[in-house]
């Protein structure tokens, strides 16, 4: 009798083993003005886990999500890593909203030789971080390649030769400083002028009217939401109307409710939309979207695009690498983004998508410039 209740429990033991899922741990900004942006990073990996799952998983395993919210503050950030990394022992974590939040993220995980993939924040430092040894990998856009398209789209767009830069006074405006100035170097150019504020501030109408000054014909804008609709708001109190030429900041939440009548005037970057004509993978995701979410009714409700796309194509992503691992040790995960070779993404079809040498997997080929119409991100030029 004994041997028959051993064998039992060897096999109960040995089912609840098999049915243990593979942990994905988000960060983001769910509460907030950019609670948006963390909402639509958690549906693009939701839709992409129930894809999985419904084709068993990885390892024989299926996957399940595991979130919490940083209120885009590094320090809340950092204790959610930690809780996700050592007591709900994730595979992979997923986050950074905001580039201050995942750069104090980075540390943590590459010491712990766990995977840290970005599906937003943009900070060229994020997996550019000089660790000899790094886990840090992103399926979204980097700043020092979105600056070299913002300065090109000036010029094509606007015929701009003497541009200002308004920038966000943290980590990720110190980025888009760097990266513009290169930019601006590379073309024998110099910016008219570069001016900061404060992710608080409600009126910068000093720093723009010394832009105006300086006789900047363009602006390059680098905040989220609040602050950018701030920048938006003090142009239209100066009466100044000069082409604006944005990172992909006033995509991340209400910022046609925040910024006024004058919102349109922005032209930001994305890496993706799902109006136009869209691939098999596009119509395939944006089925899904509307089965599960019941606001979503067609191409304006996925919104903010780019962190549903993102996040989609990073979590397809990390599920072939760790198949590649045969394992959910950290290092062979790692590994395993290295041995991807092609796959028909959302975004594009990636091909070897990372190298040792290479963490980011879009690059300055996969971008769309968008603009806000009647509270829905189009295409510039796209009437909705």
């Amino acid at each position: 009798m004994s041997r028959i209740l051993f064998a039992l429990a060897l096999l109960v033991s040995f089912s609840a083993s098999a049915q243990e899922t593979i942990k994905i741990g988000l960060i983001t900004a769910l509460s907030g003005q950019s609670a948006r942006a963390g909402e639509a990073i958690t549906r693009g990996l939701a839709v992409a886990i129930d894809e999985l799952n419904a084709k068993g998983g990885a390892l024989g395993r299926k996957f399940e999500l595991v979130r919490r919210d940083d209120e885009a503050t590094p320090a809340k950030g950092v204790i959610a890593a930690r809780e996700l990394l050592f007591k709900e022992k994730v595979a992979v974590l997923f986050g950074g909203l905001d580039t201050p939040v995942s750069l104090a993220i980075v540390p943590i995980v590459n010491e712990a030789k766990m995977p840290f993939m970005g599906p937003w924040a943009a900070g060229t430092p994020i997996t550019k971080n000089g660790a000899k040894d790094n886990f840090v990998f992103r399926v979204s856009a980097v700043d020092e390649i979105v600056d070299r398209a913002m300065l090109q789209y000036s010029q094509r767009t606007f015929n701009a030769k003497n541009c200002g830069m308004i920038l966000v006074n943290n980590p990720w405006g110190e980025s888009n400083e760097k990266g513009l100035t290169a930019a601006l170097n590379a073309k024998g150019m110099k910016a008219a002028g570069i001016e900061k504020f404060e992710g608080n501030d409600v009126d910068v109408v000093p720093q723009l009217t010394r832009l105006k000054a300086a006789g900047a014909d363009c602006l390059f804008l680098v905040g989220n939401v609040g602050p950018s609709a701030q920048v938006v708001k003090s142009l239209d109190r100066m009466g100044w109307k000069p082409p604006i030429v944005s990172h992909w900041g006033p995509a991340g939440g209400r910022f046609t409710e925040l910024a006024g009548p004058s919102a349109p005037s922005v032209h930001f970057v994305q890496t993706y939309s799902f109006f136009g004509k869209l691939s098999p993978v596009g119509e395939k995701v944006l089925k899904a979207l509307m089965a599960k979410y019941a606001d979503v009714k067609g191409p304006g409700d996925v919104t903010p695009a780019v962190g549903v796309a993102n996040a989609y194509d990073a979590m397809m992503l990390t599920a072939l690498a760790i198949q590649a691992a045969g394992k959910l040790d950290g290092p062979a995960v790692r590994d395993g983004y290295y041995k991807i070779g092609r796959y028909d993404g959302l975004i594009k079809t990636y091909n070897k998508p990372f190298t040792p040498e290479v963490h980011d997997a879009v690059t300055e080929n996969d971008y769309v410039w968008t603009q806000f119409i009647d509270n829905q991100i189009l295409p510039v030029g796209m009437k909705k």
